[in-house]
């Protein structure tokens, strides 16, 4: 009985929360490394259909097991929408800057995904920071100048792309903590799913090509690795609240470098790396000051 109940209990902790989104983080990077390098092969566009179909062929024989019309049924269904567009978006964004940046370097500059949330906040939500969250932000933004290094020759145009990523990021995370309150996570899982399905169905048809066998299955692991990455992440933020979740986001890059190296022989500089220290740095005191609500 005692084991049950501390089973039980470890099982809705944060504690809990906390280790579905170091998983989750494994998911995506390896989704980002996958689709960076299937779509040296295959057009961007049909890399995200695969994505998009086999993730939703995942959720619908392994999570939705509910009667059909609980799951269809939104209480708020144009933000369901807005989240599946801005989750399409977000997803062309990034994985098109892989096409011409390192997975690693595209990761740290999507680390400040949260500071663009702090951003968003006073706009969105009517939120009032003071001078060390702002200060916060703006060392955050300094960080992102030392990956991408503008006006030394290095800077490549595609540094646009994550950081458009990471602005749609931002918002993506804002709406899924007010879902996370209201609705199941499978009708969230499903609209995930649906609204990049429909969008990419539509543009893949002026960009198909047949794949080989091989590249089939790797649209399939696409889809698998989007379908569990999406589901623990939903379910860590009803585990958890999202100022205990964010610092780690950041074991991303643990993942991102990993694969980096190992599939395509990508590592960091010294520059890339000092600005991630910055970025995380001031991710973890913007985090700090967040969860004491009577400090701005």
């Amino acid at each position: 009985m005692s084991n049950n109940l501390t089973e039980s209990s470890f099982l809705n902790s944060p504690l809990f929360g906390i280790g579905l989104m170091i998983i989750m983080t494994a998911c995506f990077s390896s989704l980002d490394a996958s689709a960076k390098y299937v779509s040296n092969e295959l057009p961007l566009l049909m890399v995200m259909w695969g994505r998009y179909f086999f993730h939703f062929i995942f959720i619908t024989i392994f999570f939705l097991r509910g009667e059909p019309r609980d799951i269809l049924f939104a209480k708020n269904l144009k933000l369901q929408i807005l989240r599946s567009v801005l989750i399409f978006c977000a997803g062309v964004t990034f994985w098109s800057g892989l096409m011409y940046l390192p997975l690693a370097d595209c990761t740290v500059i999507t680390f400040i995904s949260p500071l663009l949330v702090t951003i968003l906040s006073v706009f969105l939500l009517g939120e009032k920071f003071g001078f060390h969250r702002w200060g916060c932000v703006m060392i955050g933004l300094l960080g992102v100048i030392f990956v991408i290094r503008p006006g030394m020759g290095i800077a490549h145009w595609a540094v646009v792309l994550p950081l458009l990523s990471a602005l749609f990021y931002a918002i993506i995370l804002i709406t899924t903590r007010v879902l996370g309150q209201r609705e199941n996570v499978l009708t969230t899982l499903f609209y995930t799913s649906i609204g990049g399905l429909i969008l990419s169905s539509i543009m893949v048809l002026f960009f198909w090509k047949a794949p080989t066998p091989i590249q089939w299955l790797l649209l399939i692991w696409l889809g698998l690795l989007g379908a569990v990455g999406h589901f623990f992440m939903i379910k860590a933020f009803e585990k958890a609240p999202a100022s205990l979740l964010a610092p780690f986001n950041y074991t991303s890059l643990i993942w991102a470098t990993f694969l980096g190296f190992f599939l395509f022989g990508d590592l960091p500089d010294a520059w890339a790396i000092i600005g991630a220290i910055i970025i995380i740095s001031s991710g973890f005191y913007l985090v700090k000051r967040e969860s004491s609500p009577a400090v701005v």
